[in-house]
């Protein structure tokens, strides 16, 4: 069977709504992919970065500077830059910092939400039009064995409701997770903030250099 005919098959099969859920978990895996890596490097280098930043308080500035892709180091140099300038409620400061740093990766999550809540119902409208298609067959066919007709024509039209469930819970288990690790992102970079505002004082140690600078994986990853 050539290429083409596989192709054909197969879109036989599941027709133009499996097309669309096939289309889906491509994009689906891309986002899944992209900021897995990418909260992946932004908890490793954070976690880093905030130890020895509560180890030698002196350090901070270099620090922030040394690791200033890292979107949650980003958010609390920001805070300790301008808080009190506009305003001194911290929380506010943060959020809308956190929108800033964190927009890609949020509008990521929204478009997986909803391809996790579209894809059963893409399912469900391929199986419907499936079993339109086989009823349809049935209508005009003098065939007498029609039972075998219409368990090989159900079979096939279940394959897109199979195909919207396969996609849609592993999308919403991976939204879900990524929504709780900006969560705690959030709650770290208050935390943090209020720590190191204190810190910042002119009786903190004096600074030291630290060698090399960060390379932007975060960049990297978040334009993959």
């Amino acid at each position: 069977m050539s290429s083409g005919q596989t192709i054909r098959h197969i879109y036989m099969l599941i027709g133009p709504a499996g097309v669309a859920l096939a289309a889906l978990a491509v994009i689906g895996l891309i986002i899944i992919l992209r900021n897995w890596i990418f909260l992946f490097l932004t908890s490793r280098d954070f976690k880093k970065a905030a130890g020895t930043m509560t180890m030698s308080p002196g350090l901070t500035e270099s620090l922030l500077s040394r690791y200033a892709n890292n979107p949650v180091i980003g958010i609390i140099g920001d805070v300790l830059k301008t808080h009190g300038r506009h305003s001194n409620d911290l929380k506010a400061e943060v959020a809308y910092l956190f929108h800033l740093h964190f927009s890609r990766t949020q509008r990521d999550l929204s478009v997986l939400r909803i391809i996790a809540l579209i894809s059963p119902m893409l399912g469900l409208l391929g199986t419907l039009l499936g079993l339109s298609g086989v009823f349809r067959t049935l209508a005009v066919s003098s065939s007498l064995n029609t039972s075998a007709i219409l368990a090989a024509g159900i079979w096939e039209a279940i394959l897109t409701t199979i195909m919207g469930l396969t996609l849609a819970i592993p999308a919403l288990i991976a939204c879900n997770l990524f929504r709780l690790r900006l969560k705690g992102f959030h709650l770290a970079a208050i935390e943090y903030g209020y720590r190191f505002l204190d810190s910042m004082s002119p009786e903190s140690e004096p600074e030291a250099e630290l060698p090399g600078q960060q390379d932007s994986h975060y960049e990297r990853a978040a334009n993959a």
